[in-house]
């Protein structure tokens, strides 16, 4: 008994130091950092333990990632500082200007306007058209995903991807060791075998442990520097609903046109991070320069734990605040921070048809919890709610049929603030139209939440919500 009042006593005196280094060096958000404090309290000793796996930065990323921006040539240096002169002095000649500028200013988001997109709703397809454009491939297959299974899908892919090196072509597979942790390493055998490379994002290992919180949650894949493709589908049978949670809703892109080049570096900069092979030396045999008929107007936006500021979230806040008539959003996971919440309830106020889709079938209960405990909220701003009749894990978000962003970002904080992510912003009415009638069908097959219902919740729920809710911030 003793001994264990001693721990405790060193566990109360570290995590004492631990509340002070957290208020008054790491100048965190106050409701985070109040979770923290909250944390410590409740758990002596765990609660160190818990900060120091879960609760630290990336420096060492954050100073790495800029040696492969450092080596950008000159047309690129020069392209952006031309476009910053246009958003800058130029009256807007159409709707979300203004985010072009943003996300030109805080994440260098070159704009281009000759892409063409495609969106799958059907991950069978979305499978059926990848492995298409990776059986066609002549010099380049780069892939990053945050989950590669080992069931069908996944060995059908690897299977071909060993073809295709032992055809001679770079095959580079970079997958995050968290989030494939049930996959076992040695179905990647065979493709190193073959000649193709591979590699994890913070391997889960002692040296890495306090990064374990930092996932690489990117979806990339570019075919021949021309191709690419990126949203919410990783590489399993679930995603084609043939496990649970089914059925599988989710959303995904193919992009052909200039916005592919900065994929294509998105995934050099990770790569970098990871392997310490640089490929800006590539970059000419990567992003092969070709003529484009589409007319898509993107920026490519990236965020995480290295970024200054959270640029994907604050991107969608401005979509959320120009929005005139609607804003429509798809997500698994709702669990916002103050300043989006604001927004959604601002937009609302002022007239603008709000309407958030939410899994009606979890896949990960204490976030379902959590996310349930703010559709009260949204129903009193009068936002629509609506319950998808099977797990959506669509990262979608559409508005006034002008502009559209998916990619891989959930409305939550560990998205916004944890995992390292990746959106496509479109300024395209032909694109927004589809995300639009996208949403519209989905919405007919779901249970449009009331407040009669949602006040029948059991206390036990209530009390669940109330819980998962109050340790969000650090979850």
């Amino acid at each position: 008994m003793k001994e264990l009042s001693t721990w405790l006593i060193i566990g109360y005196v570290i995590n004492f130091i631990l509340v002070i280094v957290l208020v008054g060096f790491e100048r965190r958000d106050p409701v985070v950092a109040l979770a923290w404090v909250l944390a410590f309290t409740l758990l002596p000793i765990a609660g160190a333990i818990i900060f120091l796996f879960f609760g630290k930065g990336l420096k060492s990323y954050t100073r790495r990632k800029y040696a492969l921006k450092a080596q950008r040539d000159e047309e690129y240096s020069r392209i952006l500082k031309k476009q910053h002169e246009i958003f800058r002095t130029r009256e807007s000649e159409r709707p979300y200007t203004d985010i072009i500028r943003y996300l030109l200013a805080v994440n260098q988001s070159i704009y281009t306007d000759d892409n063409h997109v495609k969106i799958f709703t059907d991950a069978a397809e979305k499978y059926n058209s990848l492995f298409c454009d990776i059986e066609n491939a002549k010099e380049t297959i780069n892939l990053l995903y945050f989950i590669i299974r080992n069931d069908e899908t996944g060995r059908k892919l690897l299977s071909l991807l060993e073809k295709k090196a032992r055809e001679g072509v770079e095959v580079r597979l970079l997958y995050d060791d968290f989030g494939s942790i049930l996959t076992p390493k040695r179905i990647f055998n065979g493709l190193k075998r073959a000649g193709g490379k591979v590699h994890l994002f913070f391997p889960v290992k002692l040296g890495s442990l306090l990064k374990i919180n930092h996932r690489n949650h990117r979806k990339i894949v570019v075919v021949d520097g021309k191709i690419a493709y990126m949203g919410g589908m990783n590489i399993g049978d679930e995603y084609m609903g043939k496990k649970k949670p089914s059925p599988w809703r989710d959303t995904h892109i193919k992009v052909q046109g200039s916005a592919v080049y900065f994929l294509q570096e998105r995934f050099a900069m990770d790569w970098l991070y990871a392997t310490n092979e640089d490929l800006s030396n590539q970059f000419k045999k990567f992003f092969t320069h070709t003529t484009f008929a589409g007319d898509v107007g993107m920026q490519i936006v990236t965020s995480g734990p290295d970024s200054k500021s959270e640029e994907i979230k604050c991107g969608m806040i401005k979509m959320i605040n120009e929005a005139k008539r609607y804003i429509y959003i798809q997500t698994p996971y709702f669990v916002p921070d103050k300043p989006f919440l604001e927004a959604m309830r601002m937009a609302a106020a002022s007239g603008v048809d709000v309407r958030i889709m939410l899994p009606g079938i979890p896949d990960k209960r204490y976030v379902y919890y959590t996310s349930l405990s703010y559709v009260g909220e949204m129903l009193d701003a009068g936002i629509s709610v609506y319950l998808y009749p099977g797990f959506i894990h669509s990262k979608t978000i559409v508005a006034d049929d002008t502009v559209s962003t998916i990619g891989t970002t959930n409305i939550d904080i560990r998205s916004f603030q944890l995992h390292f992510e990746i959106n496509a912003f479109m300024y395209d009415e032909d694109t927004a139209v589809e995300c639009r009638k996208i949403f519209e069908n989905d919405a007919e097959k779901c249970f449009v939440v009331t407040k009669e219902w949602y006040n029948r919740r059991g206390i036990l729920q209530v009390l669940k919500e109330g819980f998962y809710r109050l340790f969000s911030p650090i979850m």
